[in-house]
């Protein structure tokens, strides 16, 4: 049986088990072939079985949660703190009945100047505090450390801006951060450290991060990867009978202080609920948040 674009079967055809054309069939018929695009309006995977067979994915999924109980209205949001008000969504995000794994998780971006070139990582949040959101990593040599702090050469000028987005998918949740960086001392630092498991912390002394690992040709196949194991040797023959092991010195805590902060709720018809904070200098030269919604 053939589906045809103007004759779609409804969702009772489906229960009944009337047995249909594949999915990639449905999506033929849903959408024109684009021989140029490898592809094309992806609607996510495969829906659930109905009497033995694979719902269509057809168009990508409307986002409903939210929709019993009418949406995000301003009165749920903290109308004084940002920080206040992610502490609260990640804590709903962190239950384990929320399906969301690893709430922390996050994708760090930072812009290069004077190219404005922009380059996205995902990072885990370790820490949220009064100020803002703290991420550890390397800042000697990573791409975010050339970003966000310049190089030698002035190919980067440094740019202390950066943002963070939070997407938590059970939830259809996600909260975007932007603000600037600032460097945690390394005595708040290596409380985290300490907390890191043994070979984390080699590892941190042993990378060179982002650095080009080249092959050794006296071993066959190595494609680099033995450069980095004999930093990891090496490392671990320094801090070998060590219980302590201190912060690298460029390696650690780096805060980003929001300045701006919205929090996105997924609704029908992409009729997102958006609020976003602001800070804004008062007429008394005080900063204070402006919480307003925007139009999705």
């Amino acid at each position: 049986m053939r589906i045809r674009p103007r004759c779609l079967p409804s969702f009772s055809q489906f229960a009944r088990g009337t047995r249909l054309v594949s999915s990639s069939h449905f999506k033929m018929a849903l959408y024109p072939k684009q021989a140029d695009k490898l592809i094309f309006a992806p609607a996510g995977t495969p829906g659930p079985v109905v009497s033995g067979l694979t719902m269509p994915p057809g168009q990508a999924a409307q986002f409903l949660k939210a929709e019993k109980q009418g949406g995000l209205k301003r009165t749920e949001i903290d109308p004084e703190s940002p920080i206040s008000q992610f502490h609260s969504w990640f804590q709903q995000a962190s239950l384990p009945e929320t399906g969301v794994s690893h709430p922390e998780t996050c994708t760090f971006s930072t812009a290069q100047l004077p190219s404005g070139r922009v380059s996205s990582r995902v990072v885990y949040m370790k820490e949220l505090d009064p100020k803002g959101f703290v991420i550890y990593s390397n800042f000697g040599t990573s791409g975010k450390a050339r970003d966000l702090f310049g190089t030698a050469d002035g190919k980067s000028t440094g740019n202390p801006w950066a943002s963070l987005v939070f997407w938590w998918e059970p939830l259809e949740r996600q909260v975007r951060v932007e603000g600037r960086v600032e460097r945690l001392a390394p005595e708040e630092s290596q409380i985290y450290f300490d907390t890191r498991a043994r070979g984390s912390r080699i590892g941190a002394w042993a990378s060179q991060q982002s650095a080009v690992l080249k092959p050794d040709e006296s071993k066959e196949g190595d494609d680099g990867r033995s450069q980095l194991e004999n930093w990891v040797q090496e490392a671990e023959k320094k801090f070998e009978g060590a219980d302590h092991i201190p912060v690298p010195p460029y390696w650690g805590g780096l805060r980003i202080i929001p300045e701006r902060v919205e929090f996105w709720q997924g609704r029908q018809s992409r009729l997102h609920d958006r609020f976003v904070y602001d800070l804004v200098e008062g007429e008394d030269g005080t900063k204070k948040w402006q919480l307003e919604r925007l139009s999705p």
